[in-house]
């Protein structure tokens, strides 16, 4: 299986401007403080490189996520008897749950290559037309925050989702002629955190939509145990269980604290990674018991002192946190929401009892 990037794909010339060569780079997500290891979308590239070995290469040892396991062994075994390509396949959830992890599996599985990336790096049509002029039949096009496409590139995918065809067109004003250009079959792999921005028009081409949910904790035990033995990490089961409990239900999350542990454990030469040694490690780094951290703990804080608990508006929450409102909607709230540490309300959110209770707050 070849895994080959958006950079790889358009080399510019040399003679560009600085801006043209970036746009056509892999996705690089805003830089994070280091402490926040709890973040499934902090230092991306990082952790993409560090991870590369981790991601099983099978659906049969990829871990958790059962419903969707089971609806794509039976799309890519109907297309691999009818010897066609799968149909395009929306994944959407919040980040860190295994979106592009699944396309590589699903390249794997049907014997082709994956072609990686961004909405972002897309800003210009010529962009997207260079992907889709290089496919070979059966190729697979992974595009992350597939909900952050420009008009213009999402209109030129409508064709080539549909007929495998690429309108283009050629001149300007009267002399302008559209041509339609044949493609190879492929199957585009689109992941969002935000399926409710998508337009209609492209949600509605793809044949599969699917929704990745958090891990339980027996699977995430698993992962924790798997991504150990592959580190040479000596860890027991139960301190694989304290590393699970406090990764807010994310493999992506669970590996990194892993890492920290490990590197916790080898410092003080603690030998194997033990509960007390995770929980040790962990509390080091500012992770509690539920898997909280400083930003959480700050944020349910203001709430509850500042507002008495709510309603209290997101702006609000922003303003006095110091963190950008699309951050703690995107980021902290959904682990809050699922755990009942938080409600939204007509009025705002609300912190809940169980989140004084956390707290030691009465």
């Amino acid at each position: 299986m070849a895994i080959i990037s958006s950079k790889q794909q358009s080399q510019e010339p040399e003679k560009q401007p600085k801006r043209s060569r970036e746009s056509s780079g892999s996705y690089k997500s805003p830089k994070a403080p280091p402490e926040e290891i709890l973040q499934p979308t902090a230092m991306l590239d990082e952790t993409e490189k560090q991870e590369e070995g981790l991601r099983p290469g099978r659906l049969a040892d990829y871990i958790g996520q059962k419903d969707l396991k089971a609806v794509l062994e039976i799309a890519i075994e109907a297309a691999k008897g009818r010897g066609e390509t799968m149909d395009h396949l929306l994944l959407y959830g919040p980040p860190g749950l295994g979106k592009t992890t699944m396309s590589l599996i699903l390249a794997t599985e049907m014997g082709s290559s994956c072609k990686i990336t961004s909405a972002p790096a897309l800003e210009r049509p010529r962009d997207i037309v260079g992907i889709l002029m290089s496919l070979k039949p059966g190729d697979i096009i992974f595009i992350d925050e597939i909900h952050r496409l420009s008009r213009m590139t999402e209109e030129l995918l409508y064709p080539a989702m549909e007929d495998f065809r690429l309108d283009i067109t050629i001149g300007k004003g009267q002399t302008a002629k559209t041509r339609s250009l044949p493609l190879p079959p492929f199957t585009l792999v689109g992941a969002t955190t935000r399926v409710g921005s998508l337009s209609s028009p492209l949600r509605d081409r793809f044949g599969l939509i699917q929704r990745l949910r958090f891990y339980e904790l027996d699977e995430l035990i698993l992962i924790v145990q798997r991504t150990a033995e592959l580190l040479q990490a000596p860890v027991t089961p139960d301190g694989a269980e304290e590393i699970a409990r406090r990764s807010r239900g994310t493999p992506r999350i669970a590996n990194r604290l892993l890492k920290r542990v490990r590197d916790f454990a080898q410092v003080k030469k603690l030998g194997e990674i033990t509960q007390p040694v995770a929980v040790e490690a962990l509390e080091v780094f500012g992770v509690d018991p539920m898997g909280l951290d400083w930003a959480d703990r700050l944020m349910l804080g203001v709430m509850i002192e500042q507002f008495n608990g709510g309603p209290v508006g997101l702006e609000a929450i922003a303003a006095a946190t110091g963190e950008d409102s699309q951050t703690i909607e995107d980021v902290y709230e959904p682990y809050l929401l699922q755990i009942g540490y938080l409600h939204r309300t007509p009025r705002g959110r609300v912190a809940t009892p169980n989140a004084r209770k956390h707290l030691g707050y009465e």
